[in-house]
């Protein structure tokens, strides 16, 4: 019996998936889920590796092929005045055949983070990296003007670069109010399937990571300022969707996620964690605070934990 198109698709994805995720017994996996025999798996394979979607290996073992393209652009180009660059010439081009919702926010947040560069950094020089295979893509934005956490820090009169990390994981922090609003990280950040600034040996995520991992995309070089995004090619996600769910009736920025264990080590001790984790917190509506992640040492410290945050900020917890 012919198989159909779409299921011949699923199949194919299906194939793909596995070969990301590292299965060592393709043919075997897909057989038992598809009830295809090893022989045709091993067809499909060989048409994936003909057309250059995969690579062998070796005798049974693939990975996905990835392409990779670079960009340098300078200031003294003109190629730092519009926002919209990064996207139109160094991203458009390699996405232009996927599905709107992902066009869509991979304008958004490429086009965020330039502005970001164009806006606050000061640099003279920003280089993008697109790599993608077929099942997604990842870019890398690096500039070498001012560390991004450090800037924040020294605007904001912060006591630690790593408070100026909890601040942008909020959302709403912005050093020019008339210009910016101060969402594009936050919700970037949230589009992305892994979103990760890296400066001043600091790194802003909402992820969890592996530093050797990050190393692989970042610059070693301490005066760089890395972003690096992923996302799927067939991701659901729809910006709209995103904007709707921090935002209330009638469109302002009033819901936060704070994911405690990118802000704290894995114990919540003192006082004056709370304290900085409640800086601002007026400023929205609903708060949510995400404990996981983090080793609480018994209930009644969790419940201490509250109430310094309860006291400090003035919301009902």
């Amino acid at each position: 019996m012919r198989i159909s198109v779409e299921k011949e698709k699923s199949i194919l994805l299906y194939i793909l998936q596995k070969i990301d995720q590292g299965e060592m017994s393709i043919q075997e996996s897909v057989s038992e889920a598809y009830s295809k025999d090893r022989a045709t798996v091993y067809k499909y394979s060989a048409e994936l590796s003909d057309k250059g979607v995969i690579e062998k290996i070796k005798r049974g073992r693939y990975q996905l092929k990835t392409n990779s393209y670079r960009f340098n652009l300078k200031k003294c180009n003109g190629e730092l005045d519009y926002d919209t660059y990064a996207f139109e010439k160094c991203l458009k081009p390699y996405i232009k055949d996927m599905d709107s919702n992902v066009i869509g926010i991979w304008n958004y947040v490429i086009s965020e983070m330039y502005n970001n560069v164009i806006d606050h950094s000061r640099a003279e020089n920003v280089s993008i990296t697109v790599l993608q295979n077929t099942l997604k893509t990842t870019a890398i934005l690096s500039d070498d003007g001012i560390g991004i956490f450090r800037k924040t820090q020294k605007y904001f009169k912060l006591p630690a670069i790593e408070d100026a990390i909890v601040e942008l994981l909020k959302g709403k922090l912005t050093a020019d109010s008339v210009n910016h609003s101060g969402k594009g990280i936050f919700f970037s950040s949230k589009m992305m399937d892994e979103f990760y600034i890296i400066s001043d040996g600091r790194v802003f995520t909402n992820n969890k990571y592996d530093i050797s991992t990050l190393d692989e995309y970042s610059a070693k070089n301490t005066n760089v300022t890395c972003v690096i995004m992923r996302l799927s090619n067939y991701t659901n996600k729809k910006s709209a969707d995103i904007f709707d769910y921090y935002a209330d009736v009638d469109g302002g920025f009033t819901k936060t996620v704070i994911p405690l264990k990118n802000m704290f080590e894995t114990y919540l001790v003192s006082r004056s964690q709370a304290k900085r984790l409640s800086e601002r917190l007026n400023e929205f509506k609903e708060v949510v605070i995400d404990f996981e992640g983090i080793e609480l040492m018994g209930r009644d410290l969790l419940t201490n934990y509250l109430l310094y945050i309860q006291t400090a900020s003035g919301y009902k917890v």
